[in-house]
């Protein structure tokens, strides 16, 4: 199962007292990041229509979950992977400019995930996505844009802190920027989440830059779908979480792709009749703003705030029995 259970944890709060600090913490942050970033909270679909091209593929293998409508029978409705695409479209429909954007929630299920401490077939996050003009497209917006997201983080601990003070994780004082060229030059002889794990030991939080694209020895360090981030300008912000002794990533992020990026991307991936999609018909054509936008984490942030070993003790999910016992026998609560 890949569990870990580490010697004499305590959770330090009760199953209930802990479902309080997860409506807390998720009341408190969607506050925060919509104020600080000027997001407006939104409402966004559970599903929508395969032939759209609205839904993300991940990393090309994941199924996502489908069924049929009967007032549409030659239509196909997938439950959303993320919605990096739609929180495009929706910026150009609703008339947002640039600066701004909107945050939503994002609930998905992801049926072959392998379930661990960290990984449940139930993704719940916080989806933001917002306009920016054609020559914000760099590397200093992506930075900045990810230093303003640590820093949200961040003041979230010390809320966690005063209203939990037995209760709360300690998080780095810093961001650190990597790239995973730079990583891979470093320890070649590792694999990329060996990568990961060495380098946040070290630093403590990473954004960690351009995934997507192969890097000098061929391999990419990890899949990313080739229609929403540009692979030269997206990232993960990665901690070192000591409970589990492993980096645990909270929030992927990215300048979304524009026309020129999108072409050459799809090429890479071997998929070049996407374009002929709406969704990316709309992007080839210029008729989507510019955007930048990622994804929280809801149950990895709570998880993290806590100081939580398993993601299972702050979402309701489902789990194999064997995991559910063990974890019940080193005091892993899952809900």
């Amino acid at each position: 199962m890949g569990l870990i259970l580490p010697e004499g944890y305590d959770p330090r709060m009760s199953v209930r007292e802990t479902e309080e600090a997860i409506k807390y913490i998720r009341d408190t942050f969607q506050r925060e990041l919509g104020r600080e970033m000027n997001l407006s909270r939104v409402s966004a679909p559970l599903f929508v229509f395969e032939s759209t091209g609205l839904n993300d593929n991940l990393n090309g293998v994941e199924r996502p979950v489908g069924f049929d409508v009967p007032w549409a029978p030659d239509e196909n409705v997938e439950v959303v992977q993320s919605l990096a695409k739609w929180k495009r479209m929706a910026l150009g429909k609703y008339g947002y400019g640039p600066g701004e954007g909107i945050y939503t929630n994002m609930n998905a299920i992801r049926r072959d995930e392998e379930l661990d401490n960290l990984h449940s077939c139930y993704v719940d996050q916080w989806d933001w996505e917002k306009v920016i003009t054609k020559d914000q497209r760099t590397e200093e917006t992506l930075r900045q844009t990810a230093a303003d997201v640590f820093r949200i983080i961040k003041h979230m601990q010390h809320e966690v802190w005063y209203k939990y003070p037995d209760a709360y994780y300690r998080l780095p004082d810093k961001i650190h920027f990597v790239d995973t060229e730079e990583l891979l030059q470093r320890w070649p002889d590792k694999t990329p989440q060996e990568r990961e794990d060495l380098i946040c030991q070290e630093l403590g939080c990473v954004f960690l830059m351009r995934i997507g694209e192969k890097l000098s020895n061929g391999e990419r360090h990890d899949g990313r779908a080739p229609d929403y981030d540009d692979w030269q300008l997206n990232g993960d912000i990665l901690l070192w979480y000591e409970p589990l002794g492993r980096a645990l990533e909270v929030s992927s992020m990215g300048i979304r792709v524009d026309e020129d990026s999108l072409a050459e991307q799809l090429e890479k991936a071997g998929c070049p009749e996407r374009a002929e999609l709406p969704y990316h018909q709309m992007i080839l054509n210029r008729e989507l703003p510019y955007t930048i936008g990622g994804g929280i984490g809801q149950s990895r942030l709570c998880m993290l705030l806590l100081g939580r070993v398993h993601v299972g003790e702050v979402q309701a999910s489902i789990w194999p029995a064997e995991m559910i016992e063990a974890c019940e026998a080193a005091n892993v609560h899952l809900l």
